[in-house]
């Protein structure tokens, strides 16, 4: 009875650094969103809905990371981390509309033609992909049982 309530214990601590971890890599992931914001405000505001775009961004990035720290030491951390690498692929392509992106401001239309930087962004996120999928094979690896000859 004593060892169960022990590992109990290691449970619940175990979870609770978890939770702690995961919640100060999420606040300073917010931080450093903060603070670059503040730099960044004359541009926010030149570019309507560039500002709701970001914050999205970093919101659904953010929960990401939070759920992968708490659920580290699975296979789902792993899974996470694959849904992250994915996310900022597929919004950076949905939110730079193919790398052409058209603006007016004070009757003047601003095209700018960001595919080298889509590319370059898109080739980053899909080596954090398959860092992520090695990952898991790797853990699934170490966790697969010997087969028996």
């Amino acid at each position: 009875m004593a060892e169960t309530n022990k590992s109990g214990k290691k449970r619940f601590t175990e979870i609770m650094r978890k939770a702690l971890k995961a919640t100060i890599k999420g606040t300073i992931f917010y931080a450093i969103y903060f603070i670059i914001s503040m730099f960044l405000t004359p541009v926010i505001d030149a570019i309507p809905g560039l500002q709701q775009t970001v914050e999205t961004f970093v919101a659904v990035y953010i929960f990401l990371i939070v759920v992968g720290e708490v659920l580290s030491g699975t296979i789902f951390q792993h899974l996470f981390n694959i849904a992250k690498a994915l996310f900022v692929i597929l919004y950076l392509i949905f939110s730079l509309e193919g790398g052409i992106v058209s603006t007016t401001f004070h009757d003047v239309k601003l095209t700018l033609d960001l595919r080298m930087f889509l590319m370059a962004a898109t080739l980053l996120s899909l080596l954090g992909l398959a860092k992520s999928m090695f990952q898991a094979i790797d853990f699934l690896n170490e966790r697969a049982e010997p087969s028996r000859m």
